[in-house]
């Protein structure tokens, strides 16, 4: 319960911090519509609108369904969610309307001897509201219903899922932020019946299941009747008075055709095989003082990748994390705090973007960095393949495969930047978390194993086109096997190679050299060559030694379609001798082993796709061909065909 208090006495603190706006600072220059939330008139009777939102909060009830967030792994009684909504005025002052709304909480479980949790929720509900100028109370109720997981410990059985359904009401409490934008807070009682858990039906199941959920959502009316004749579609950024609200969706769908496959291992990858992955994102800024800003982006995922993320050291999909789920849950991948300190020089102005908001700066800067975030925000960027949501999706195109930065098994950790900007050149410097033990979901709450990242950048132009080329380094401090030891002990053992057994405190370098350069205004070219310490295993990343990667992008502007794009890449991957012993000797990998590695060879890929813009949407084809996948040339070539959908505001 002081929880509950404490997020009230939040929410007010935020709803109250919208009114005083006028005191804050701001460095940008802000125009009076940015000041001033425009206050509406009532809506005219007869008019109607519908809403889409995205929403999140804290939930708890019976059985003790409330567990405290982790900081190290993301997990506890958090959810994210989305919903949609009409609504009709029936008088200046009143609407009538109904909602309905899907929410999913936080990965990984926390299971307990006895546990019960949702995985999935959701509401249908009508609702009536009562505006004044910029605020709107509701009153709310009607059908819901919830998907639990069950577990209990030392049975034989795995965990299984049941539907409870039942009745929800509750009251919120919404200000209008501009035409189209309201952010809203709300209380709502749920209460379900009994489930059937099958197999655990001897377990201690409640009969009824009660859950009580605090909500705080941002909603968007996509159309806007009510107010009059405006049209909204696409989604609009939010850019209001020192706060900012930005988005993306992505999918994904990808297939492996049939490709020769003598034999199976743990990590091999399947042939003939699809799968699809799935992510919505918000972005969510404030101003915090001259320079500073704070970047919360809460996250819904689902999916998994080709086999699930196993079978190739570049794997194909850089949207397909290392864990997966069948079921949409929620996520904080990112939480920081970023300052930028002016230094001087040429000022520049910055377009408001993901994480981003509109202002100036000048060429020498400082900037800094503390949260969460992923290392390879700011380390290893190239502006032709770096981002998987956009141009390619292999591994090891969008970052060098030797970059072995410090990660959760999502990709994100906590640690600290420095960025220096001085004309034509930036030095980056950072201090991140490592995982508990390699490939982990969870990182190493002492801080005792981490990594130091640098990087020196060059920026040139050449003729006005323009390129850069920079050295990024890393040295990883933690506990990590060697492979010669992981051998010598399979040998005497008879066993598998087990590289966990070997374990011991060790550090592990690594850089890698890219570039990228300008041809004409619609031509680019990049690439990357990196090498690391391939006696240690990688502790995070992928599994690779060496790695050489190079391609070309053009923009479509040649053939009339200039928000299209067309590009190509390839990508050699190889690993040392006794890394190649001790794959051939059982040993597991973070990505690769097929149980045996009796003729090895170098990992070849070949990535091309054609991205095509259609209005705000992206639709995206893409096909790799890889060559000893997993460096066995007893394997494949492997064909993956991908199909990615995209939009963002």
């Amino acid at each position: 319960m002081p929880r509950v208090v404490k997020m009230v006495r939040c929410i007010g603190l935020v709803l109250s911090t919208l009114d005083a706006r006028a005191a804050w600072a701001q460095d940008v220059p802000l125009t009076p519509a940015d000041v001033v939330a425009p206050v509406r008139p009532a809506p005219r009777s007869g008019g109607q609108d519908v809403q889409i939102g995205f929403f999140g909060g804290m939930f708890g009830g019976s059985p003790s369904l409330f567990q405290p967030y982790s900081l190290v792994d993301g997990s506890g009684s958090h959810f994210a969610g989305l919903d949609i909504g009409y609504d009709r005025h029936v008088r200046p002052h009143i609407t009538i309307g109904a909602t309905a709304d899907l929410a999913f909480v936080a990965a990984p479980m926390v299971a307990a001897a006895f546990d019960e949790t949702p995985t999935v929720f959701g509401s249908l509900r009508g609702r009536l509201s009562y505006t004044r100028q910029a605020w709107r109370a509701t009153a709310t109720g009607g059908f819901a219903w919830t998907r639990d997981q069950i577990t209990v410990t030392n049975t034989a059985t795995d965990a299984v899922f049941a539907r409870r359904v039942g009745w929800t009401a509750g009251a919120g409490l919404e200000r209008t932020l501009t035409s189209a934008w309201r952010l809203n807070v709300g209380y709502l009682y749920a209460r379900f019946g009994a489930a059937d858990f099958g197999a655990f039906a001897e377990a201690p199941t409640t009969p009824t299941l009660s859950m009580q959920q605090l909500r705080v959502g941002l909603s968007y009316a996509l159309t806007g009747s009510g107010f009059g004749d405006e049209k909204r579609l696409p989604i609009a950024p939010l850019d209001l008075s020192g706060w900012a609200v930005h988005g993306q969706l992505t999918f994904v769908s990808q297939y492996a055709t049939p490709f020769r496959a003598p034999y199976r291992g743990t990590n091999s990858l399947d042939p003939n095989a699809g799968r699809q992955t799935a992510d919505v994102t918000l972005y969510l800024g404030r101003r915090l003082w001259e320079g500073a800003a704070l970047w919360i982006n809460p996250e819904i995922d689902q999916g998994f990748g080709l086999s699930n993320t196993l079978g190739a050291a570049g794997f194909t999909s850089g949207e397909a994390y290392k864990l997966g789920y069948s079921y949409p849950y929620a996520r904080v991948p990112r939480a920081f705090v970023q300052q930028t300190i002016n230094l001087g020089g040429l000022p520049a102005t910055v377009d408001s973007g993901l994480n981003q908001f509109a202002g100036t700066r000048t060429a020498n800067r400082l900037v800094v960095t503390v949260g969460k975030f992923s290392v390879s925000d700011l380390f290893d960027t190239i502006s032709y393949a770096h981002d998987p949501r956009n141009d390619f999706l292999n591994w090891t195109l969008i970052d060098a495969g030797t970059f072995d930065y410090a990660a959760d098994a999502w990709g994100f950790t906590y640690g600290a930047a420095l960025e220096w900007y001085q004309y034509a050149w930036t030095a980056r410097a950072g201090l991140f978390d490592l995982s508990n033990v390699p490939n982990s979901p969870d990182l190493d709450s002492t801080f005792s194993q981490n990594q130091f990242v640098y990087e020196l950048d060059h920026r040139h132009a050449i003729n006005t086109l323009t390129g850069k080329i920079a050295l990024v380094g890393f040295v990883t401090r933690g506990r990590m096997g060697r492979f010669d030891d992981a051998v010598a002990l399979a040998r005497i053992t008879g066993e598998p190679a087990n590289i966990a057994a070997v374990r011991r405190y060790n550090t592990r370098p690594g850089a890698n050299l890219n570039f990228e350069q300008q041809l004409s205004s619609n031509v680019g070219v990049f690439g990357r060559a990196g090498l690391a310490d391939g006696s240690l295993e990688p502790y995070e990343f992928t599994d690779v030694d060496r790695t050489l990667s190079a391609g070309v992008s053009v923009t479509g502007t040649r053939w009339g379609r200039s928000g299209d794009t067309l590009a190509v890449a390839a990508v050699i991957n190889n690993i040392i001798g006794s890394h190649r012993a001790f794959l051939n000797a059982g040993g597991l990998g973070i990505l690769v082993g097929d149980g045996q590695l009796p003729h090895p060879g170098t990992e070849r890929i070949v990535e091309t796709y054609y991205r095509l813009s259609l209005g705000s949407w992206q639709i995206t084809a893409d096909y790799q061909f890889i060559v000893n996948p997993a460096y066995n040339r007893d394997r494949g070539p492997v064909s993956a065909l991908a199909l990615r959908l995209h939009t963002q505001f």
